[in-house]
Order: C-alpha cells, then structure tokens, then sequence
C-alpha cells in the first residue's frame, strides 16, 4: 500500500465525493479512481461504493480507514523527524573524549555547537583512547577524541588536531627535583612512578620515554585515569608524566618541563573511514575546526599545546 494510495483513499472517505476529493488532492479524477482501484485490487476487496450518487464505505473501508491515518501520519512524521536530522534540527551526537580533554576542550565546544544546533541530544564517553577507539569502530560513537595516531588496518580516520607537551609531575609539598629549570628522564630513574591505568595512553607514553631513556620505571602506584594520578602525585605516592596543563594548573603539583627533546603526545580526532559523518557529526567537526583556529589565532591555546 502506497502512501498516495492511502492518501486518496482517505480523502475520498472524508468527501464522500470523488471530485471533490480530486480536487483536494490536485490530481485528476480518473488519477484518483486509478489510484484507489489499485489499492482495492492490492487489498482484494472493496472499499468504496456508489449508493444514490454518494459514496460510502465498505466493511472493509471501515476497517482500513484508521490504519490509513495511522500509517500516513507515521510516514509524513518520519519525513520530518528525516529534514529535521538532515538540517540539523535534531538528531544525535556521540562523542568519546578522554578525560583530560573534556575538562578544557569539550564543554567550549558544546557550547558553541549547542548555540548552532540546539535540537541535537549529545552524549559524551569518557575513557582511554583503547576503548574509545573499539567503541567507534563498533559503531558505539560518532566522533572520538583520542591520543596518538592509529596506525593503517584500524579502520578509522585519524586527524591530528594538537601537539600537547608533557611535564613531570611531583607533590609540590615534597623537595623539588631538580635545582634546574628541566629535569632529564634519565634523572628520574631512582623515583617511584604512579601510572595510569591500562588503556590510557600516557601509561604507555611513561613507559616508553623511559625505556629510550634507558630504564624501566619503578612503579609505586598502578591504576587510575588522569585526574586519579594526579591526587595520587599530589599525596606524594610517587612522580607522574601528565600533560603540562593539568601539572601547572593543579595547586598540589610542581610540574617540572623534560629537558629537550621533551616528551609529548598527540591528541587527535578520530571516526569510522568508511562511514560518512553524520550530519550532526560534521558539524561538530567544522566547529572544531573553527574553535582551534581561534584559539590559536588569540593565542590562547593552554599551556604546552601547539596546533598543528
């Protein structure tokens, strides 16, 4: 049964007249007739009868009548829930963000995107780039913001977005670590690290530095996200790589820069390759464009980021 079948149909119910109901509808008479002798042959039964020069309904017409409203109304509701979506009216968007970048990046962002398109439901993931990126190539999230650049066979599109460069992070109540304005890595080789907990990136970051720098860590504490470490660091349990912004910016913290050539990471922008953006995805992208930009072009990127 086609919506314009059941549309005529419907009509020609309410008018009890053909002609008028032609009229109604814009089309000619012997269109109409056609349409509803089609939907009658589909059916195998007849809706519509000539009584006196006036037409009534059927058994059978009685009883499709209310599911013809029902499933034309579902349809013209459809189309508008689908140039809704499409002009960004409504719609959804998921995100994945690690927990460091929802505490600086995400909620100016959604601010911007909600001014733009406020009929859109966002919902925002946090965790580790591991499963952030499982989740998105599940179909779980639209967009993730993620640390380091997948390498090919991921499936994903990865798009570095900022270089953010990393300190060390001691409690600021202890003795410093160096009478120097930098520490080298290899100096930290005595100190007792908390790392964060697997699936984070800047666990394997913190390993890897210090393996080129030619040790392994002596871990104190195992286990936690971002923000965790930082108290743990703050407590005074052991020493952390974090990114220099939260260093600096967390009062219970002396961040110390690494000594050239540094130690950094990537944060990036991911989603599926092989699934264009959703409507509401692709805006959120262009917005990010424009928010780096202006940060950078204000000179208000934070503290050890740099555009790229």
């Amino acid at each position: 049964m086609r919506p314009q079948q059941l549309t005529a149909f419907i009509t020609v119910a309410e008018t009890r007249h053909f002609t008028q109901a032609a009229e109604n509808l814009g089309v000619t008479q012997p269109s109409l007739s056609k349409q509803i002798a089609a939907l009658e042959t589909e059916l195998g039964a007849t809706l519509l009868t000539r009584t006196r020069g006036r037409i009534e309904l059927t058994d059978t017409g009685r009883t499709l009548l209310p599911h013809a409203r029902r499933i034309t109304a579902a349809h013209e509701a459809a189309h508008t829930d689908i140039d809704d979506v499409l002009a960004i009216r409504a719609g959804r968007l998921r995100l994945g963000a690690t927990p460091s970048l929802c505490s600086w990046l995400i909620a100016p962002l959604l601010i911007r995107y909600r001014e733009a398109h406020p009929g859109v439901r966002v919902s925002i993931t946090e965790d580790g780039s591991g499963p952030l990126t499982e989740r998105l190539a599940a179909g779980d999230l639209d967009l993730a913001f993620t640390i380091g650049e997948r390498g090919p066979g991921t499936g994903l599109t990865v798009t570095p977005l900022l270089r953010e460069a990393l300190a060390v992070a001691s409690a600021a109540h202890l003795p410093p670590l160096t009478r120097q304005a930098y520490i080298g890595l290899p100096q930290l080789r005595e100190q007792a690290f908390v790392l964060p907990a697997h699936g984070y990136d800047l666990r394997n970051i913190t390993i890897e530095a210090c393996r080129a720098a030619g040790f392994t860590p002596i871990v104190s504490v195992d286990g936690g996200a971002t923000d965790g470490v930082a108290s743990l660091v703050e407590a005074g349990l052991g020493i952390a790589l974090l990114p220099a912004m939260i260093a600096a910016a967390t009062p219970g913290l002396r961040a110390t820069p690494i000594a050239p050539p540094g130690a950094s990471r990537t944060i990036t922008l991911a989603s599926r390759a092989e699934t264009p953006l959703t409507k509401a995805a692709s805006a959120f992208a262009d917005i990010l464009d424009t928010h780096l930009r202006d940060l950078h072009a204000w000179g208000r990127l934070p503290e050890g980021m740099r555009a790229l």
